[in-house]
C-alpha cells in the first residue's frame, strides 16, 4: 500500500501537463504567442484548447468547467479509462521535460490585412441617434451616462450594423483587441488578444480611489451592473469576453495585486445566473484568494440569466 502511495506522489510531481498532452496522441502543440511563464495555452484540433498552469502540475479547460491534476487529465483525454489505468498510461512519463512544439496556424488563417487599432481608428463615436446608439440605448437599455462614460473612456466605437465595439486593454491600459456585439452578430477581432474590457466609474476629474473591481463575462453585462450601481466611483467595471486565456488571466491578476494595495479592497464577481456563470465565479474567487482582497458574489436578481436582463426588466415602461 505504501508503495502505491509512493508510485501516485513520484507521478503527482514527476509528470508534466505538458509533457502528456505533447507525447500522447494525437499530439497538442503549444501557442506560443498566446501563452505566458504562468499559463501555458495548447491547441489541438479546430478549436481544440487546454491551459497549463502551476509549473505543470495543473491544467483547465477554458471552453468549459473541467480541470484538476495529472489524474483528472489522463481521464479527461480519454473518459474510458479506470485509475489503475490511468497510472499505467503515466508510469513513462515520469521525470520527462516537455519539448513545447509550437503550434501552426491553420494556412487558411492568415494575418489581417488590416490592424485591428487602425480599424478601431477608422470607426467613428456613437452618436445620439446612430444605429449603435440605439442598440446600447433602446434595444439593450444602457442609460445614456453609462454609454457616454464608455465613450469618453475611449472603449467604445460604432461598428457596421448597429453592432458596438469595445477595446480590451491589459494592465497598462495598451489596447489588445476589439470585442464587436451587435444585434445579429459577436466576435473578436483578428490579431487580437481577449484581456479586459474595462469601464471606470469614476470621473478624469475624481480624486476617488478605485477599491472595488466587478468582474461580468461581457461588456454589456459590465455597463448593464455600472448602471444599475449608478457607476459608483470607487470601481472599475470589467468583463472578460467569456472563458479566461492567458491574457485575461495576467490582466486580472495585475489588477487584483493593484487593488490588494488599497484600504477595503474587493473583488465583486457578476458573472450569470448558470452553471458555466457559477464555475466561472468559483474560478475567480481561486484567482483572487492569493490577494487577500474580499470577494463577494453579486448574482443576478428575480431569476434572470444576466445582467443585462436585469437592467431591461427595472427600465421597462
Amino acid at each position: 500500500m505504501r508503495s502505491q502511495d509512493a508510485e501516485l506522489e513520484q507521478m503527482r510531481a514527476g509528470v508534466s501537463c505538458a509533457v502528456l498532452l505533447e507525447r500522447l496522441p494525437p499530439p497538442w502543440r503549444l501557442d506560443k504567442k498566446e501563452s505566458t511563464r504562468r499559463c501555458l495555452k495548447y491547441r489541438r484540433g479546430a478549436g481544440e484548447v487546454l491551459l497549463i498552469t502551476h509549473e505543470g502540475r495543473g491544467w483547465w479547460d477554458p471552453g468549459s468547467t473541467a480541470k484538476g491534476d495529472i489524474f483528472s487529465l489522463v481521464k479527461f483525454l480519454d473518459p474510458g479509462l479506470n485509475f489503475g489505468e490511468i497510472r499505467q498510461v503515466l508510469r513513462p512519463f515520469i521525470g520527462l521535460a516537455p519539448s513545447f512544439p509550437a503550434h501552426e496556424p491553420a494556412r487558411g488563417r492568415q494575418k489581417p490585412d488590416v490592424p485591428f487599432t487602425a480599424r478601431w481608428d477608422r470607426r467613428r463615436l456613437p452618436r445620439w441617434g446612430s444605429p449603435t446608439w440605439r442598440y446600447l440605448t433602446e434595444v439593450r437599455r444602457l442609460p445614456t451616462p453609462v454609454v457616454a462614460a464608455a465613450i469618453s473612456a475611449g472603449i467604445l466605437r460604432e461598428g457596421p450594423c448597429a453592432s458596438a465595439w469595445f477595446a480590451h486593454r491589459n494592465t497598462d491600459g495598451q489596447m489588445t483587441g476589439i470585442e464587436m456585439r451587435g444585434p445579429d452578430y459577436r466576435g473578436f477581432s483578428p490579431g487580437g488578444e481577449k484581456t479586459l474590457f474595462q469601464l471606470p466609474g469614476w470621473l478624469p476629474t475624481s480624486t476617488v480611489p478605485t477599491r472595488r473591481l466587478v468582474v461580468a463575462e461581457a461588456p454589456i453585462d459590465a455597463m448593464s451592473v455600472a448602471a444599475i450601481e449608478r457607476l459608483r466611483a470607487d470601481t472599475l467595471y470589467v468583463a472578460t469576453a467569456g472563458g479566461m486565456g492567458p491574457g485575461t488571466i495576467a490582466t486580472l491578476e495585475g489588477l487584483l495585486r493593484r487593488l490588494s494595495a488599497r484600504e477595503a479592497a474587493e473583488i465583486v464577481i457578476a458573472t450569470d445566473d448558470d452553471a458555466a456563470g457559477h464555475a466561472y465565479a468559483r474560478r475567480l474567487a481561486d484567482m483572487a484568494a492569493p490577494f487577500r482582497v474580499k470577494v463577494s458574489r453579486l448574482l443576478p436578481s428575480d431569476g434572470a440569466k444576466d445582467w443585462n436582463v436585469v437592467l431591461k426588466r427595472r427600465t421597462a415602461i
